[in-house]
């Protein structure tokens, strides 16, 4: 009997990337009009076959830059509640995967494996909403894509997309320095159905001890702080389900 890796994705659409591609060159243009935008290392990211880049997050500009500044075009799993009105068509014109943060959400998962299986590029913040961006907070979403997929789980460090103090929802200032730092991939053995939760939690736990290792790096690389968490008040303003490993269960 054939030992089952990916559910079948047969009936799953693909996401768009018409404007996932052809924005891109357009959207850089005008990102460096307002920022300093340093990219480093990007030439760790396989430049084909299913890829998952895991990135911190510690701003709103997060999602736009990876989706920008990405070595690859990313289909990025992206808060359902951002999919309202103008900004939900233009998500999805782009290519962006909605997800249900609250419950099982089988509809984003099988969006994201059908991505990988087409030899695309995912994208997941691990650490869910916006914080510090330490990876105190970890999801278990992308360790369990490495489990399913066996793509090579990339490491993006966001540094200077938020300021110190600022909101959850603050730009950085204009003519400000953003650093987008890819680390050295990580791989995980591709597990066959089914999956335990064992698993998935020893992978989350390895996954995020080598990010945590790829953000040091970074900082160091850049001689750059992160910002520190979010303002009395806002803390909780975005908070996710009680998921995951967390620094006490590493």
């Amino acid at each position: 009997m054939t030992r089952s890796f990916l559910p079948d994705t047969t009936a799953v659409a693909l996401p768009r990337r018409l404007m996932l591609h052809g924005l891109r060159p357009l959207a850089s243009f005008i990102v460096r009009r307002r920022f300093a935008v340093r990219v480093h290392h990007a030439d760790r990211a396989p430049v084909s076959g299913p890829v998952i880049f895991a990135s911190n997050h510690v701003g709103v500009a997060d999602g736009p830059l990876l989706a920008i500044f990405s070595p690859r075009p990313v289909h990025a799993l992206t808060k359902v509640e951002m999919f309202e009105g103008r900004l939900g068509g233009f998500l999805r014109g782009a290519g962006q995967i909605p997800l249900n943060r609250f419950t099982a959400d089988p509809s984003a998962i099988k969006t994201c494996l059908a991505v990988l299986r087409a030899g695309r590029a995912a994208g997941i913040f691990p650490e869910g909403s916006r914080g510090p961006g330490d990876f105190r907070r970890f999801h278990a979403g992308a360790a369990y894509l490495g489990l399913v997929s066996g793509a090579p789980i990339v490491p993006v460090s966001m540094i200077g997309t938020r300021a110190p103090g600022a909101g959850s929802s603050a730009l950085p200032a204009r003519g400000a320095t953003v650093d987008i730092v890819y680390g050295e991939p990580f791989r995980v053995e591709q597990v066959p159905w089914p999956r335990t939760r064992e698993q998935v939690t020893r992978s989350s736990l390895l996954l995020r001890q080598h990010m945590i290792a790829q953000l040091d790096d970074a900082l160091a690389l850049t001689g750059r702080h992160l910002p520190g968490p979010l303002p009395v008040g806002q803390q909780n303003i975005d908070d996710d389900p009680p998921t995951g490993v967390v620094e006490q269960g590493a």
